[in-house]
């Protein structure tokens, strides 16, 4: 097995990790994000302590597709490829920093002293994070994988159509105008989504193509 078949299989393999953690984590989060009563509540937050893990070791596997296609790029595009690293890595702190803000939300509801700004906290890092963050370097990797024509084209269209929808939606959250759960945030993630599926499929069942 050649190396660039071996990078692109744990690059492919790394991006579904990130979906599956990231879904588990919100799923696990459940009353904390939905419930006001969920702050004068008395159960131990066990299952937002396991989200908190899910969600590290969703800045991990983060960080390793950044790693990735730097790897994969150095030699067609290093400078694209370098950029790409620094921006996951980036989001990847976003997601460490609301991962600890739920921690200490959980320890301090423990002790009867929940602080609703922890949650706000997290409510922030996820939308600047994975909402915003995320445009940029989607951008990057989907207009650099398209040029090079290193993916069927149309992988990285999802990329380039749905990032921008995803920043102005999350964009009209951070300034009132949509609620940070609704049915319209939703239906704008749906792109950048079917994007990073379909490259994460790709990469595990082809390669990136030789140019």
């Amino acid at each position: 097995m050649s190396t660039l078949r071996k990078q692109s299989i744990l690059v492919g393999a790394l991006f579904l990790v990130t979906h599956v953690t990231s879904v588990g984590a919100v799923a696990l989060y459940g009353p904390m994000l939905t419930s006001e009563a969920w702050l004068s509540g008395s159960d131990a937050g066990t299952s937002q302590l396991v989200g908190v893990t899910l969600d590290i070791v969703l800045a991990l596997a983060v960080i390793g597709t950044g790693l990735g296609f730097l790897a994969i790029l150095r030699d067609r595009a290093p400078i694209a490829g370098a950029a790409y690293a620094i921006l996951r890595t980036a989001e990847a702190g976003v997601i460490l920093a609301g991962a600890a803000a739920v921690t200490a939300l959980v320890w301090l509801r423990a002790d009867g002293a929940s602080s609703e700004a922890l949650l706000e906290l997290y409510r922030a890092t996820f939308l600047i994070g994975p909402g915003l963050i995320v445009v940029a370097n989607t951008l990057v990797l989907a207009i650099t994988l398209f040029r090079l024509r290193l993916v069927p084209r149309w992988i990285p269209v999802l990329g380039m159509v749905g990032a921008p929808l995803v920043g102005v939606s999350n964009l009209a959250v951070m300034f009132g105008a949509q609620e940070q759960v609704s049915a319209t945030a939703s239906a704008a993630a749906i792109p950048i989504f079917a994007w990073e599926i379909s490259l994460a499929v790709y990469l595990l069942i082809k390669v990136v193509r030789e140019r």
